[in-house]
């Protein structure tokens, strides 16, 4: 089995993390194979961020798509995660949507917990568009700078692990999810002082990617993910523009 682990940030250092955080996860006789973005933001932070690095992450799902099992989109409010169902026939997994959706089986409810407040709305809207909001504790995000991105949970780990437990004593989470992109791997590293399940976002979406990829289901031709009709385009990179072409 092969995985495609796209990361829609272009910091090498943040992809260097979630594949610290993916590889002890892959079951034997799979492979994962990482991405940069090549263009964007160090770290997708905005809604508006978002839809630059959902546009880049499906350019380069068009250009890898068809040398691989299943595909993961590491950023935690899945940018361009939606889109990518209707356009490709391998399973496509958002790391967000994982994690909450393991979140749901080890409790009722689950906190969001993560590094900077901009990020707090995007992942808001990010629940209520998987539906999950009555599943949702509550999202607490740390206030103040840091040093590097990709050293983040380093840096802040400690706060980190206040918040978490502040997410259980306060919000009564069930589960905790230590979220974005910079934070893969901590929750192994943290599990023992969390008196609660700690959610690894991104070991949570190999194991989703490998299991549906392991289901064999056949790509939707009706309902709401079925390919959209084909439609001519102007500037795209030409395996995108594809995609949009006839089946």
């Amino acid at each position: 089995m092969r995985i495609l682990v796209l990361n829609p940030n272009t910091s090498q250092g943040i992809t260097d993390r979630l594949m610290h955080a993916a590889r002890p996860a892959a079951a034997a006789g799979t492979e994962l194979v990482a991405l940069t973005a090549p263009r964007g933001f160090p770290y997708i932070a905005t809604r508006a961020e978002a839809q630059i690095g959902g546009a880049i992450a499906l350019e380069m799902l068009a250009q890898h798509h068809t040398q691989f099992d299943a595909a993961i989109i590491a950023a935690f409010g899945d940018p361009g995660l939606f889109g990518a169902r209707e356009l490709f026939d391998l399973p496509v997994v958002g790391m967000a949507e994982a994690a909450m959706l393991t979140a749901c089986m080890l409790g009722k409810r689950f906190a969001i917990v993560t590094f900077a407040q901009a990020l707090g709305p995007w992942y808001q809207e990010c629940v209520e568009a998987h539906g999950l909001t009555s599943r949702l504790a509550g999202i607490r995000m740390l206030d103040g700078r840091f040093a590097s991105v990709a050293d983040v949970q380093d840096e802040k780990e400690e706060l980190l692990v206040q918040l978490a437990n502040a997410a259980v004593s306060e919000d009564e989470a069930d589960v905790v999810i230590l979220a974005g992109a910079p934070l893969a791997g901590l929750a192994e590293r943290v599990k023992e002082r969390i008196p609660v399940p700690v959610v690894d976002q991104m070991a949570a979406a190999v194991k989703q990617a490998e299991a549906l990829a392991t289901l064999r289901v056949r790509k939707a031709t009706a309902g709401t993910f079925r390919r959209p009709a084909a439609k001519p385009t102007i500037g795209l990179a030409a395996e995108l523009a594809a995609r949009f072409g006839p089946a």
